[in-house]
């Protein structure tokens, strides 16, 4: 099967047998994609890079690294190292994983397990309706995974919608969260590794050029949302809906029983 990050930068093959996908909501995933990230898995031999003038690497851990694009800022693989042992077990065989979100064509795979809920965000459940907002914080703090971008704004969150459009799917890796806010009330500590993406809808996505996190998002009318992913700590937010769910991934169901709308409305 083929895939790619959403400029085309970076190129991918992967060859079956692949594993069936793992849904994980560790802060490391959260912060990258935006919401939680989804990979399915094959061995390292099974996988080629195509195309890599946009591949960039962060190592996020002593035994991991992450691959996303330089360009879009998609997010696209996780490679541990290959003697690396997880809570979640250890392969057979060396394996990366990759976002089921940037293959291309229809997909016969599942999320077969959530991984690290307890570090899930506030304003969702791994599975089931999310919970009700616990905390209201007046003043929200927000960053990338390396901390090169940082910034506040206030708080609640209150409302986040999950968007599951192609263009969110295969540059988040899974299906974004975000929350509508007032770009001039971000007030940044640090931006010096913050890059934009310009769509060809003419909106333009704000992320992190060191290690690839999703932060925001302007709209070509000017409207502006931040990625709860991004959000340090509490929201004060609670998922509301869904919109786009026409494009949603066949790998994945929605659950939360949240109203649904299968495009803009």
């Amino acid at each position: 099967m083929r895939g790619s990050c959403h400029c085309g930068a970076v190129r991918f093959e992967v060859e079956g047998p692949i594993r069936d996908a793992l849904a994980c909501h560790c802060t490391q995933c959260r912060k990258v994609s935006g919401h939680f990230w989804a990979a399915a898995s094959v061995p390292v031999s099974h996988w080629k890079v195509t195309e890599s003038r946009g591949l960039r690497w962060f190592r996020s851990s002593p035994v991991a690294q992450r691959g996303f694009c330089g360009e879009c800022g998609a997010t696209l693989f996780w490679l541990p190292e290959a003697d690396a042992v997880f809570d979640w077990g250890t392969p057979d065989e060396h394996c990366i994983s990759f976002s089921p979100g940037a293959l291309e064509g229809p997909i016969s795979l599942r999320i077969s397990e959530h991984i690290y809920t307890e570090d899930a965000g506030d304003y969702y459940t791994p599975e089931g309706p999310p919970p009700a907002p616990s905390a209201a914080p007046d003043k929200l703090s927000a960053s990338c995974l390396c901390g090169a971008c940082r910034f506040t704004l206030p708080g609640p969150a209150g409302d986040i919608t999950a968007c599951h459009c192609h263009q969110c799917r295969s540059l988040s890796g899974h299906y974004s969260a975000s929350f509508d806010a007032d770009e001039s009330s971000l007030h940044w500590q640090s931006r010096t590794s913050l890059s934009e993406y310009r769509t060809a809808g003419g909106g333009t996505r704000g992320f992190c050029a060191t290690c690839g996190s999703s932060l925001w998002f302007r709209s070509a009318d000017g409207a502006f949302s931040v990625e709860a992913g991004a959000i340090d700590g509490p929201t004060g937010g609670r998922l509301t809906a869904h919109i786009f769910t026409a494009e949603k991934g066949s790998h994945y169901t929605l659950d939360d029983g949240l109203p649904q709308f299968a495009g803009w409305d």
